[in-house]
Order: C-alpha cells, then structure tokens, then sequence
C-alpha cells in the first residue's frame, strides 16, 4: 500500500499548510530559550538511549541491551561504564532485544539476532570469541520468537513461510532447518525443558481468544497439550501470552493468564494438574523470570500506569516490592546469574528510560545509563496530576492532567484531550514528549484511560466492545467537561488530538459529538471500519474488530455504526488530518475521511509526511507535525479574532 510521498493539501478547498519550518508556530516553538520554556528542539532531545530488554552474559560481567548511543546492540558492566557496542547489522527488521528475542547464547559464545541485511529477516548469531557473523537460517519469512536450547545446539523458532507461524530449528552446527509443526492455527513462541528434550510452544485459536500450551519432543513428535488458556485476546498474535516459561529444575510451567479478571501469572504443573496464581492481585502483571535457582520470579505489577517491581516465592507467600520509581515504571526484569541482582529499565514522567541494577540483598538500585540532556531540562517538565473524573454508566475515569507552569484562575487557558491508541492500551507513568511541547506552549492536557483501556481489569477493557465511538466517546465528552470547568481553562476552547486509535477517537468526536469540541487533530486515524475490511484488511486489526465488535460477516452493521465515515455530514469542528505517506505498510484511512470531508464542504486540512508509513515515527518529520499541530491548535483554540460562537470578539 505505498503512497505518494510528497502531497500536502489533496483538493481545492483544502487549507494549505506550509512544509517548512520557520513560520508563527517555529518562532512559537523556540519561545523561551533561555527561560523556564522547553524549545522544541531541547524536547525532541529527550529520548532514551535504551531499547529493548536487557540481558546477563552467563558470568555476569556484562549486559546486553538495544543502544540508541551506538545504533544497535552494545553492552555495559554491570558497575556501569561507557557501552561497548556489538558490531553486528540489524538491518531493518526491528527485532532484537525485546522478549521475543534474546541476546546471548547459554554460554555466552554466541549473540543472537534477527536482521533482514540478507533481504528476509533472518535468525544470525554474532561470535564473542572471534566476531564471526554466521547467518543460519534462509527461510525467506517472517519470525516473531526463538529461544536458545540450554545445551547451546539448537534455536527453536516460529516462523511464517508457508502463511501462518509454525514451529521451527536450526541446528547451530549444521545450520539445518528443520520444520516441526504444519497447524493451520498460530504455533509461536517456543521454549525449552532444562534438558534440551522438549520444546514448549503456544498455539493460539484463530480469533486469537484460547492459547493452548503444547509440548513436543526435540524433534517436533509425540505433543502433549499440558495448558489450556481461554478467553484473553491476543492483539499479538502470541506476544501478550508469550513464552512458557519452565522452572530451572523442569517440573512446572509460568505463564500468563486473564482467567482471574486481571492479567496475572500462573503456575501449572508440567505434568499434569490445576494451576494456582503466583500472586494474585487486581493489577495486571508483566515480564515475569524465574531466577537462575528457580526458588523466585521476578515480574512488574501495574497500579494505574505505576509498574513497579517484585519478587515472590515460587512456592507462594507475600511478593517484596524490589523496586517503586515514583511516578514512574520498572520493566523488563532480568537477573544476574548468581541470583544476587536485577537488572532492568526505569522511566518516569519527566524522564526517558534508562538502564538500572538492583540488589537483592538491600534493594539499592542504581543506573548504568542517563538518557537525559545537560541543562537541567528534567527541572523544567511539568509533573501531571493524576486525577479521576465521572462519566456516564457510573464509570469513573482516571486521567492524567497536565497544567502550565504558573497556571491560574481566570488565565483562560485552551485544553487538549489526548487520547491513546489501542483501544485496549493506556497511558502509563512515562515521559510524554508530544504532550510536554504543547503544555510548555500554555496548554492544559488531559489524558485519559477510557473504558476499553488496560489496566483495570477485563470488565473494563471490554467496556467498550460494541460501541466504539459511542460509549467510550461518553468518557472522552465527560473529560472534555471536565477540563471546561478548571477555573483556568477557557471552556470554549477546548481541543482533541491522538494518534491511532486516538485518532480514531478524534473523528468520532467531530462525527458523532459535533459541538463538543472547537479544534480536532486525528493522527492515523481510521474511519471507515467496512472500508476496511474489504481494503486493507490487515490481520491483527482485523482480529481486534472481530474481537471488539463481533465477526464481520455476522456483525457488519456494528462495523458500520462504528465508522465515523457515516456521519461526515454532521461534522462541524475545524479538523487537521496528519499522517504518514512513502513507506510500506500504509493505509488511505485519513485520505477517505478528507473526501468525505470534502465532499460534504466541512472545515478541515491535510497534512502528510514523507518516508513514513502511516504513523509519523521520524525525528524531523515529528518535529514539523508539532509544529503543524500548534499551528492550528493556536489558530482555532487561541485565536482572539474569532469568538467561540461565531462572530468576531467584538461582537461578544
């Protein structure tokens, strides 16, 4: 689906933005540079330099992690000290140190990688002795998971060759490839018994609801199911189950599970047998290890967008809370070999990830990296308040909200509400660069998790299943009347913005709430859900929308009424489309919505960004759509020519 990369404005009506900076909204951007005021430029230098996971070498004197220092992989000491990068090429694939991919091999000969430098992603595995950089698969296909064999001979991995993901392993040696599984149903994320025998992987259903853990051989025979899971949807395809984790000494299986109502871990005995809940709790859980001696597992709790870090008996008890970053999160636990430390990644609001180490014996962290510029930037972010409004239903939604630096009573101050995507995500205790530029610029911002949000429970993410753009549009008016009655927000002034799903909830703003809103900025959005299906019909989104709203064939006009495409007609607020053009994959979800537009004479522009696919990920071209943003936000939430309803400010 390439698109032109060039375009600006698609038809006669439309109003022209300009492409380069150096108009109002860049004077406006570069506003206090010497003052308490962030430039734009200082903001967009605020990003982590880690990805990924972090990983242990087998003799604990290093840790793997994804470096935006040296532009790939590298490794620290785990007293800290300068990276040492990893001379390996990722090429494109965008795989490498996240869960479904790990870094080093048992015994630290090997780091493994998926690199797509070959032209097909493809497993490599880069020597520590010699350098060596052997290539051992060419299958031509995509790979979402692989796990090392503890006895270092084998990968085992899923791959997608023949259109759908089956279980496969090379041989480290010989590189064979051999094929393991040939079910038409999803067979991904494969790991291994202690000893090297058997292989455990997870096949999913196809709507991508009922995850069956199943075991094999080393040669792929004689399978077992030893785990059925039901009823925890997948947006994945396998990577919110993931991988089966079995105990160090073989004799039972960690996985995840929403059968309690709230995402947590389980143990189930690998032969046979009722599982029981690690640590229950009403808070989802992640990123759950088992320590090298299997007597604990460490995992990150989520307390409304607060992660923090613990670590239970494998035998049950009270968990001991190891790390809680104020106003932050802890992810992506890995522990030394000796068992004695954690290492992990710490952000909060006002700070990008970083890299830190943690002592099991006093629970002293410390930090091996410092994503942070000079210049005291941290200092003059804007901490967010964390706040919960009421909306209909008797829901009662929890939000972040974010206010200027010296706001008061009377200043008449424009809101934003900023929506996620998802739907089934949320805004967590993180460092929101986007957000940050316009409340540096005046803005009071509101973020809320909505109804159909994680982490609250499964009643409440699947608050919004047949009704998107209706009930949960409910929460997103009642947080916009929430931001009119702050006595320093203008109420006549209030705005919408939001990437993806947020930008779907911001055509269904202008859609289906017409008067709620004076200025709207759907990024990426979609709007036309029919459209879809029969165009682009991507497969996870398209597993989502039968999850969501119910299977098209039987539900399609639950798809329709949940299109914002059917009520361009209605549309009344100015409306700045942005997205991404040039780059596979894309989409014309934000084109239609224009003609629509158009077709029907509404207020709007259009905006697209080159070299990109449909979402703006670029750092140049996210710098313009800021300022493309704030251009428009100032025009239709500040300016003073206009009044709200019409007429001029003389007229009122």
């Amino acid at each position: 689906m390439a698109r032109d990369p060039h375009p600006t404005a698609i038809f006669g009506l439309v109003l022209a933005l300009s492409a380069a900076a150096g108009g109002a909204s860049e004077v406006h951007a570069q506003n206090g540079r010497d003052g308490g005021v962030l430039t734009i430029d200082q903001l967009l230098s605020i990003e982590s330099v880690v990805g990924g996971a972090p990983a242990w070498s087998h003799d604990g004197s290093a840790i793997l992690f994804e470096s935006a220092l040296t532009g790939g992989l590298a490794t620290l000491p785990p007293e800290g000290g300068f990276p040492t990068r990893v001379p390996v090429d990722m090429g494109g694939a965008g795989h490498f140190l996240t869960s479904q991919m790990p870094g080093w091999s048992p015994s630290g000969t090997w780091i493994s990688y998926v690199s797509d430098k070959s032209g097909a992603p493809e497993i490599w595995i880069w020597s520590t002795r010699d350098g060596a950089d052997v290539q051992l698969t060419d299958l031509g296909a995509r790979i979402n998971s692989m796990s090392w064999s503890p006895d270092e001979r084998s990968i085992v991995f899923a791959g997608d060759r023949y259109g759908n993901y089956d279980i496969w392993r090379v041989d480290v040696a010989t590189r064979r490839v051999d094929r393991l599984t040939e079910d038409k149903r999803y067979e991904v994320f494969p790991s291994w018994s202690p000893d090297s025998r058997h292989i455990l992987y997870v096949r999913l259903d196809d709507a991508w609801e009922d995850h069956d853990v199943i075991e094999v051989d080393a040669a792929g025979a004689n399978p077992r199911t030893v785990i059925e899971d039901r009823d925890f949807f997948d947006y994945g395809a396998g990577a919110t189950f993931g991988y089966p984790s079995v105990s160090p000494e073989g004799s039972s299986i960690l996985f995840r599970s929403h059968r309690s109502g709230w995402i947590n871990y389980w143990l189930a005995p690998r032969d046979g047998g009722d599982p029981r809940p690690v640590a229950p709790a009403e808070a989802d859980q992640s990123a759950a290890v088992w320590s090298p001696d299997g007597r604990w597992i460490a995992y990150t709790e989520n307390h409304n967008g607060h992660h923090d870090l613990r670590v239970v008996s494998a035998d049950g008890g009270e968990p001991r809370v190891l790390v809680s970053p104020k106003g932050g999160v802890a992810s992506s636990p890995s522990w030394s070999p000796d068992g004695r430390a954690i290492a992990y990644l710490q952000e909060n609001l006002t700070r990008p990830r970083d890299l830190y180490v943690v002592s099991l014996e006093d629970g002293t962290s410390r930090g091996l990296t410092s994503s942070m510029p000079a210049g005291n930037l941290g200092g003059r972010l804007v901490t967010p308040e964390k706040i919960r409004y009421e909306s209909t239903d008797g829901y009662s939604i929890p939000a972040y909200l974010y206010r200027p630096p010296g706001a008061a009573a009377g200043d008449g101050l424009p809101g934003v509400m900023w929506i996620h995507g998802g739907p089934t995500s949320q805004f967590h205790d993180t460092f929101q660069q986007h957000v940050q530029f316009f409340v540096q610029r005046g803005y009071v911002v509101l973020l809320p998790n909505i109804r159909g949000s994680s982490g609250y429970g499964k009643d409440f993410a699947d608050a919004n299943n047949g009704c998107w753009g209706h009930c949960d549009l409910e929460d997103v008016v009642a947080g916009a009347d929430y931001l009119r009655a702050l006595p320093e927000v203008d109420p006549e002034r209030i705005g919408i913005t939001g990437t993806s799903y947020g930008g779907v909830m911001s055509m269904y703003a202008v859609a289906f709430a017409p008067d709620a809103f004076r200025a709207a900025i759907p990024g990426s959005g979609y709007t036309d859900w029919v459209h879809f299906y029969h165009g682009e019909n991507e497969l996870r989104h398209i597993k989502l929308l039968d999850h969501e709203l119910g299977p098209f064939e039987t539900s399609e006009d639950v798809w329709s009424h949940s299109s914002s495409i059917s009520h361009v007609a209605d549309v009344s607020t100015p409306t700045l489309l942005v997205h991404g053009v040039g780059r596979y994959p894309g989409s014309d979800q934000s084109e239609i919505f224009a003609r629509a537009l158009e077709n029907y004479y509404k207020p709007f522009q259009y905006k697209t960004y080159p070299n990109e696919n449909y979402y703006v990920s670029g750092k140049a071209n996210r710098r313009q759509m800021l300022l493309d943003m704030l251009d428009f936000f100032e025009q239709f939430l500040r300016d003073e020519g206009v009044a709200p309803g019409g007429g001029t400010a003389g007229d009122r």
